[in-house]
């Protein structure tokens, strides 16, 4: 167990010695509070199509939250099939 730590300290100590001298001298920068602030850039305003979108999906979603377990089966067991349905309604794409 010794002898371990007798060799551990004999290649350690090499590495220890040569460390200041590898280690780089990192320039001082400014402190942040000098430098200019970014700006950030202007958020993207949705388009008409992604508002209308976006409203049709709160329809649908406050119509499912509606609808009991009975009719959710009847209409499609599943929000992605009744949203489909739905969407295609709002949207006028189903005529029948």
């Amino acid at each position: 167990m010794f002898d371990r730590l007798v060799r551990i300290a004999a290649l350690s100590v090499p590495l220890l010695i040569a460390q200041p001298l590898l280690a780089k001298e990192v320039p001082a920068k400014p402190p942040a509070a000098t430098e200019a602030p970014a700006t950030a850039p202007a958020p993207k305003q949705p388009s008409a199509g992604q508002t209308a979108a976006r409203e049709r999906q709160k329809t649908c979603g406050a119509e499912w939250r509606g609808l009991t377990d009975a009719q959710k089966t009847a209409q499609g067991p599943k929000w992605p099939q009744y949203w489909s349905k739905c969407n295609k309604r709002l949207k006028g794409g189903d005529k029948a």
